[in-house]
């Protein structure tokens, strides 16, 4: 963005604005921003840009107060969609944002958009999946050097952070050991096993076998194998990925390519054991993590950003000290907001004060949520003209 005045804005925004993108700024109200409980404020301002106006709003949430915290906002199974504010009102959420890019369009005949999302996610510090190969994500371009597996999220010490994230998976059997390559995730890697368990929900499986590691449109696999395993041990097999709901105390194995050759070996009776571990190297365990790609890097916007696309758009940020939390959501597509670019968002993010930053799913998902009373409300102005629903979302909780 360049030559921004703020029109209609707290004192807080403006003033942060001011350092990285405004020369000539108009006066400012002293207004303070809301807040929404302590440790957790929420603000909105208007921006004029080149390209018009911009509406934005901004939730921060400062995890130096140990009552707040960051967490999952997900629907009831990884396979499943939920409004924002419906999520939050659920899991009593004070404030929340739309998350990462998901499968809603399929273009394979004859095979359902599972709903679930790209990257991995971390709920409570259980792990609920992994992320699809980076050629079958979906979403504007990334900048070099980002992966799916990236994610936004906080740790065991109560800090937020950016982090890559790496799968352990390994299945022991009586006919001998197998690398599992993959999370109650809507794509494997070609010759990867992946493990579903009742986290993914009732949806089909089969999207799974289809793409490739850099084709999201390429055929489905012919050759897949499922196995499904019940208290440590196979119970049944099949040549097709099922659907339904997979009960608690039953995991299912599906491979694609040289995976299903793998699998085929498994009979009924054989047992079983299948552990998984999602981690980033050297870093603490996540209590909850979410996908998106990065756009800002020790205070530097990451190289060859889009920066003519306007949308709308979301994104989120974190202090060098991991101790603050910025959750922006921009309007856009509308006269009253024109949206921004990635490469502005990245600006803005880095002018309110985060050094690191992760943009999330854009266009008719970005939503802001925050809580008024007993009621959780919508603050922005969703494009769709509603809210969409969505695959996840970042909430910010309060103990009381």
């Amino acid at each position: 963005m360049n030559r921004h005045v703020c029109r209609r804005t707290v004192s807080a925004v403006c003033a942060a604005l001011a350092v990285t993108l405004a020369p000539v700024l108009a006066s400012l109200p002293a207004s303070a921003a809301e807040a929404v409980a302590p440790g957790v404020t929420y603000e909105s301002f208007t921006v004029t840009s080149a390209h018009g106006p911009v509406v934005g709003y901004l939730v921060r949430a400062d995890l130096r107060n140990p009552q707040v915290s960051l967490d999952l906002l997900h629907p009831a199974s990884i396979g499943a969609r939920e409004t924002v504010s419906g999520m939050a009102t659920a899991q009593h959420a004070v404030a929340g944002v739309n998350g990462d890019f998901f499968n809603i369009s399929e273009t394979h005949e004859g095979v359902p958009a599972t709903g679930s999302s790209v990257g991995p996610e971390i709920a409570e510090g259980r792990d609920l999946k992994f992320a699809v190969p980076d050629g079958q994500r979906f979403g504007p371009a990334m900048a070099p050097g980002d992966s799916t597996r990236d994610v936004f999220g906080m740790g065991v010490d109560h800090r937020a952070r950016l982090a890559t994230l790496e799968l352990a998976g390994t299945a022991h059997t009586s006919r001998g050991t197998f690398a599992v390559d993959g999370l109650n995730q809507y794509a494997l890697p070609v010759d990867g096993i992946g493990l579903y368990t009742h986290d993914w929900g009732t949806v089909s499986r089969a999207r799974a076998a289809c793409g490739t590691d850099t084709d999201r449109s390429a055929p489905c696999s012919a050759n897949t194998a499922e196995v499904v395993v019940r208290q440590g041990r196979v119970v049944s097999q099949s040549d097709t990925p099922g659907a339904g709901d997979i009960p608690a105390d039953t995991e299912v194995l599906l491979g694609r390519d040289g995976g299903a050759d793998t699998l085929r070996a498994l009979q009924p009776g054989d047992h079983v054991q299948i552990g998984t571990r999602m981690s980033a190297r050297a870093l603490p365990s996540f209590e909850f993590a979410i996908g998106g790609f990065r756009i800002l890097s020790g205070g530097q916007p990451l190289p060859k950003l889009d920066a003519a696309t306007l949308a709308p758009r979301t994104g989120a940020g974190v202090s060098a000290d991991g101790r603050t939390v910025y959750l922006l959501t921009i309007d856009g597509r509308t006269a009253g907001s024109t949206g921004a670019s990635v490469a502005e968002l990245a600006d803005m993010l880095r002018s309110f004060g985060a050094v690191d930053a992760m943009n999330l799913d854009g266009g008719g998902s970005s939503t802001v949520a925050v809580a008024e009373g007993s009621q959780v409300a919508v603050k922005n102005a969703p494009s769709d003209g509603a809210e969409r629903p969505v695959a996840n979302g970042i909430g910010v909780f309060t103990r009381r």
